[in-house]
């Protein structure tokens, strides 16, 4: 196809999406948020990195992607119609241009993403495909959100709408077509997932119930391919590139002030990435990383030890049996001296730049920050449905037996005032010392903010996460109703660990 007549169609996808959005979907800013929201948490934004947006049109998602940067990134904001004008509501640092052709005013420019919303075609979406894969930078990537053609709903409306005399003018790709002409086209990481059951018909006061449901069907084996989105993410070689030595270290109060306590068992893959990742990003935070290994058995303390040799802010303890990532997270937190606790898992090396949020929220004085992989604008992808069913159906009995709103306090991911920490009473020798650590605080009455964080499953080079559902299951109840009793009774405090 010659490129004149594929840039029209890109013109004519690019006007019907917009439409849509305003005339028929009465949630399309906040979905547009949430959207974003996921191309930050996959990609884990830097500030200074570059976007590309391809098919920006009345720049509705334009306006979302400066918002969720904090315009610290340099967008580029590309529309297909001719006759279109720059968007007055767009900040003035934005890029907008009209491409008559491409590469055309694109040519030799080189980004670190490219993002569309609804753009690829059948008609053209090998050739659009060639010409984003030029667009990136050695391992650079993309993010596209497309329709599922198997959405029912969309499906249902097609049918009414060609009934009536209108059709739709897109000719839309399956989730296995999408993924093939990405691999064929040269990216490699390919990421293609079935994503948003926040589907039309609805109104405004059902979003946050179906969002909630959403979560659930989205990573549900079989009804997920019935979902109104197709969520791509590819890679462009090579697939291991320097990440960017910046600092993420922006408020005065935590300057040397964060003790980061890090549970290890059998992380010799993960820990040095981790540490070294936190020294470059907050260093500037740091008073001392305490990574603690638990009875590990594939050299991580041989790793921890020649850290710390390089390097005296870095004070390992090696525990002695027996082992338990509570007992190792009661450790750290019994040996830190900061004003600041952070407790992280040693797979988050990913998504440290969102760590950056939870230090925002700690600056406006909350006291317990923590990262919630089940907030509104999380990301989860490919999280065990047998875990997601047992983490909501936990986080709902709590909510109704404690009387307090919350939706993940039971992730290790939390930044605590030491004072806080002085406080807790941990009992639980495994991973229910998680919820202990998140719920306690909630009933002595300090201040709790859950940010959100992206969640995507552990891949080969990680590692194997030691969490079994079937052993750690009995054990958060019975955090659960211990604390209830002491809610409701005022029973005994608990003994510390």
């Amino acid at each position: 196809m010659d490129i004149e007549k594929s840039i029209s169609i890109l013109a004519v996808r690019e006007r019907y999406r917009d439409q849509y959005w305003q005339k028929r979907d009465p949630i399309y800013e906040v979905r547009l948020l949430w959207r974003a929201q996921t191309f930050r948490h996959m990609v884990h934004l830097l500030p200074n990195q570059t976007i590309l947006e391809l098919g920006a049109g009345q720049g509705l998602f334009t306006r979302r992607l400066f918002h969720i940067s904090r315009g610290e990134n340099p967008i580029t904001a590309v529309t297909f119609n001719l006759d279109k004008s720059p968007p007055d509501s767009l900040p003035p640092t934005v890029e907008f241009l009209i491409a008559e052709t491409l590469p055309g005013i694109l040519a030799n420019r080189r980004f670190d993403y490219v993002v569309a919303m609804d753009l690829l075609d059948k008609r053209n979406c090998a050739q659009i495909l060639q010409i984003v894969h030029k667009f990136l930078k050695p391992g650079g990537q993309v993010i596209f959100y497309e329709s599922n053609p198997w959405n029912v709903v969309l499906r249902l409306r097609q049918s009414l709408s060609k009934y009536l005399g209108a059709t739709d003018p897109r000719r839309l790709l399956s989730c296995p077509e999408l993924y093939e002409l990405l691999s064929a086209n040269g990216f490699i990481s390919v990421f293609a997932v079935y994503n948003d059951f926040v589907n039309a018909p609805l109104t405004r006061s059902l979003v946050w119930l179906l969002r909630n449901l959403s979560i659930l069907l989205e990573n549900t084996p079989g009804i997920r391919k019935l979902a109104g989105a197709i969520l791509l993410h590819a890679r462009k070689p090579p697939l291991i590139v320097d990440r960017p030595k910046i600092s993420l270290c922006e408020h005065e109060q935590f300057q040397k002030a964060v003790s980061v306590v890090i549970p290890c068992h059998n992380e010799k893959m993960n820990i040095g990435p981790l540490i070294t990742g936190i020294k470059a990003f907050f260093g500037e935070y740091i008073h001392e990383i305490i990574p603690v290994d638990d009875n590990s058995e594939d050299g991580t303390g041989d790793v921890i030890r020649r850290l710390a040799r390089r390097d005296p802010n870095i004070k390992p303890i090696f525990r002695s049996p027996p082992k338990g990532v509570g007992r190792a997270i009661a450790d750290g937190y019994r040996v830190a001296t900061g004003r600041y606790l952070l407790s992280m898992d040693c797979d988050f090396q990913h998504l440290l730049p969102e760590i950056r949020d939870l230090f925002d929220a700690a600056a406006e004085g909350y006291d317990v920050v923590v990262g919630s992989r089940f907030s509104r604008h999380s990301v989860l992808l490919n999280y065990p449905f047998q875990k997601i069913i047992a983490n909501r159906g936990f986080h709902v009995l709590a909510q109704i037996l404690l009387l307090r709103r919350f939706r993940d306090l039971t992730n290790n991911l939390k930044l605590i005032r030491s004072e806080v920490i002085k406080n807790l009473r941990l009992t639980q020798p495994g991973f229910a010392a998680n919820a202990e650590i998140g719920l306690q605080p909630l009933l002595m009455g300090y201040t709790v903010k859950e940010v959100p964080v992206s969640w995507i499953n552990r891949t080969p080079d990680m590692g194997v996460s030691s969490f079994n559902l079937v052993k750690v299951g009995g054990s958060y109840l019975q955090v659960l109703f211990r604390l209830w009793r002491k809610s409701v009774f005022g029973s005994k405090q608990l003994p510390k660990m």
